[in-house]
């Protein structure tokens, strides 16, 4: 259990170092989207990579 200092501590690191992104997806029409989502046990990493090998295709 974390005491309020931890919380403070780790709330003030993420509003200084850290940014949250939130998609919702439609279960009918994102339907192949959700079920390989599901199958991942890493569901931020394989996005990050996904957009990352986008940047070096792209050279953005």
């Amino acid at each position: 259990m974390s005491t309020e200092a931890q919380k403070k501590a780790s709330n003030k690191y993420n509003k200084e170092n850290t940014v949250q992104y939130c998609i919702r997806l439609n279960k009918k029409t994102d339907a192949e989207v959700i079920e390989v989502l599901d199958r991942c046990t890493n569901k931020a990493g394989y996005i990050k990579r996904l957009i990352i090998n986008d940047i070096l295709q792209n050279n953005y």
